[in-house]
């Protein structure tokens, strides 16, 4: 009988077809190892999310030691995803794979990143893919809140919302350095109800990032629940009807806390290969978190409340998550910068900031404030697709003449009269 439906790999216009030819592909690739013979194959099955292949590999007694996995367009394997090869011979031996991976991570080599201070304005995703890979030590976000307010959405259905975010936390994949941490700001959303005869819909944006976040080869590492004071949740309208009647079936818990979700880009390297192993010591030792962190996974902070932001999270959260997932002279990214407060709290903290929002407004409000972060010589702050922050200037009387005095909220001073270098020094 004829088949009536294509394919997905039909449709989608593959090179690779079908399980027969993944397979073919996977034992060329175990013939040049030498593996061919000691490996049996499981059923491939087609990612059409990615364009992969995926063929799982298979030790002769059946149990799985690996996948090899394919691009579905042009053919190749895929190094960065398929199981690295000593350590399948590891698994197909019954090695030790710790010390496999161990030998890894000695001859690897820490890197730095050479990244300046960036404000960016336009399409993060755009901005993303001109970056340079593995260039962030740490990313920390709090993304648009899917029509929470009016002014403050961009996006007809929800479906396409997470399409949206989707791709910034693919682009943020490329880009973090290999073992750090993508921390984000998320929380549930309330729809309002259009009329008095709908029901209001509560959606759980927390775990449908979740699944994004794997997907796109992260790990899970930490919940973080951020609690803010009881009277902040009442301004959602969430749970009045019930303080006023009472009645059961009613009741509506009054929001006052958010999630600050903790990923770690995928890797065989352990967490002690970055203390031992970067290259300045005293960076370690000045990085150091002091007494007074936070010991549990809640964190009773005030929201932020004299932003002009309408969704600005508090200093204090960005100030807790550089600090803990970061070193000084680190590289911290937030792809939805608002106002800036990561850049502010990452400045302080003695690290270097990559700031891009698509809202001229916003960059507006980072281009006024920036003069006054300490740390931040506005003139080595590099602008993508806006104009730059000036120094401040002020009029002051030296001497015997009106003369302009640059005066930062910290770094160098240079006194200037008639276009001449009078005098400079330090604060």
């Amino acid at each position: 009988m004829a088949r009536n439906n294509q394919l997905v790999s039909e449709e989608r216009d593959y090179l690779v077809l079908d399980v027969k030819q993944a397979k073919q592909i996977a034992k060329d690739w175990l013939v040049e190892l030498d593996l061919a013979r000691v490996v049996k194959f499981g059923l491939p099955e087609v990612d059409d999310r990615y364009h992969y292949w995926r063929v799982p590999l298979c030790a002769k007694n059946g149990t799985a030691v690996g996948e090899v996995v394919i691009d579905a367009y042009s053919t190749e394997i895929l190094a960065s995803k398929t199981t690295k090869p000593n350590l399948l011979t590891a698994r197909l031996l019954k090695q030790d794979e710790s010390k496999v991976i161990q030998r890894r991570q000695d001859k690897r080599e820490y890197q730095l990143s050479s990244l300046r201070n960036t404000v960016g304005l336009g399409d993060s995703a755009h901005l993303l893919d001109e970056m340079p890979a593995e260039s962030v030590d740490l990313i920390f976000t709090s993304p648009p809140y899917y029509n929470a307010r009016p002014e403050y959405s961009e996006y007809e259905e929800y479906d396409e919302y997470l399409f949206k975010m989707r791709q910034i936390i693919r682009r943020c994949h490329r880009v973090l350095m290999e073992g750090r941490f993508f921390v984000i700001n998320v929380a549930p959303v309330l729809i309002r109800r259009a009329s008095r005869n709908q029901s209001s819909r509560r959606i759980a944006v927390p775990f449908d990032f979740h699944r994004i976040f794997i997907e796109e080869g992260y790990d899970f590492i930490d919940d973080i629940i951020w609690e803010k004071p009881e009277g902040a949740g009442w301004a959602t309208g969430r749970g009045r009807r019930f303080a006023a009647d009472r009645n059961p079936l009613q009741y509506k818990a009054v929001p006052v806390t958010e999630y600050v979700l903790v990923y770690q880009k995928h890797t065989d390297l352990l967490i002690d290969w970055f203390i031992r192993n970067h290259p300045d010591r005293q960076i370690i030792e000045d990085s150091k978190i002091q007494d007074g962190y936070e010991r549990t996974n809640v964190w009773k902070i005030n929201p932020s409340t004299n932003s002009k932001h309408p969704a600005a999270f508090p200093k204090e959260l960005a100030e807790k998550v550089i600090r803990y997932y970061s070193f000084k002279g680190d590289v911290v990214l937030d792809p939805f910068a608002g106002s800036g407060t990561v850049g502010r709290a990452a400045s302080e903290l003695g690290r270097r900031f990559v700031l891009f929002d698509n809202n001229p407004e916003y960059i507006d409000m980072i281009r006024e404030e920036i003069v006054t972060w300490e740390n931040v010589n506005v003139d080595n702050v590099m602008w993508l697709n806006c104009e730059p922050a000036q120094p401040i200037y002020k009029q002051i009387n030296l001497f015997e003449g009106e003369s302009n005095v640059y005066i930062p909220k910290k770094g160098n001073w240079c006194f200037l009269q008639m276009g001449r270098n009078l005098l400079s020094g330090s604060v």
